[in-house]
């Protein structure tokens, strides 16, 4: 006779952030980064993330939790399951390119999600260091789960702004799109055609390159999206692919 496997307080709390804050089923099963973040918070000592917080180690340490409870839309609760998670995988404090790579490569085994994951490391990496901090990453979370529909497309715009110069061109959209795709790979039906990517972005120009100069700009971008419904469902692809 087996005998019952008795929960502990972090199972309870990281049961209650599955069900009761916001994040669907859907949102879970579609956001990679939660999924791995979760899959992280197993503890792995019995030292509270407040004491964690509180360690002077020869680490990256984090914003202290009220600041960031103030800055996202995670409650106090929600940040201390984000952090253990983290933490564990990334003792240092900061996750790297190459982790955002295994990540992808693990949920997208059936193409190449190299690329996309490059871009949405920069897209991550705020301040152009090379590296996500505890604070980057639960920034772009709280966005890309709950924030405002401006400030989802304000995002987008920053993923698709590839060099950071405050336009889009024609190729760097092509860069993110061909790059979902490769990551989809065998998943996409009907089995896209080689040129499928272009007239994609050929699309998206003719309606949002309003003045006809070649480029983007994030106003263009914003009201494009917030105008035109087939649009916006285009470029919420990308939010499937987090």
């Amino acid at each position: 006779m087996s005998v019952p496997v008795k929960r502990t307080q972090w199972d309870e709390d990281l049961s209650q952030f599955r069900k009761d804050h916001g994040l669907s089923k859907k949102v879970l099963l579609n956001c990679c980064l939660v999924r791995r973040i979760i899959s992280w918070a197993s503890p792995k000592q019995k030292d509270s993330v407040e004491d964690e917080l509180e360690l002077s180690a020869a680490r990256h340490r984090p914003e202290a939790l009220e600041q960031l409870e103030a800055q996202t839309r995670f409650s106090r609760k929600e940040l201390q399951i984000l952090y253990r998670g983290f933490k564990n995988e990334c003792p240092s404090g900061v996750v790297n390119e190459d982790t955002f790579k295994e990540i992808y490569s693990q949920f997208f085994p059936q193409g190449d999600a190299s690329t996309y994951a490059h871009f949405l490391f920069d897209a991550f990496d705020t301040d152009h260091n090379g590296s996500v901090s505890f604070e980057d990453f639960v920034m772009g979370l709280s966005i890309l789960l709950r924030g405002t529909v401006q400030e989802k497309l304000n995002w987008a715009f920053n993923l698709y702004d590839i060099n950071k110069d405050g336009y889009i061109t024609k190729e760097e959209m092509l860069d993110i799109i061909k790059s979902i795709y490769d990551m989809m790979g065998k998943c996409t039906y009907p089995t896209l055609k080689e040129e499928t990517p272009r007239q994609h972005v050929e699309i998206f120009f003719q309606k949002m390159d309003k003045n006809r100069d070649g480029v983007v700009t994030i106003d263009e971008f914003i009201d494009c999206c917030q105008n035109d419904e087939n649009i916006m469902k285009s470029m919420q692809l990308f939010e499937n692919v987090i």
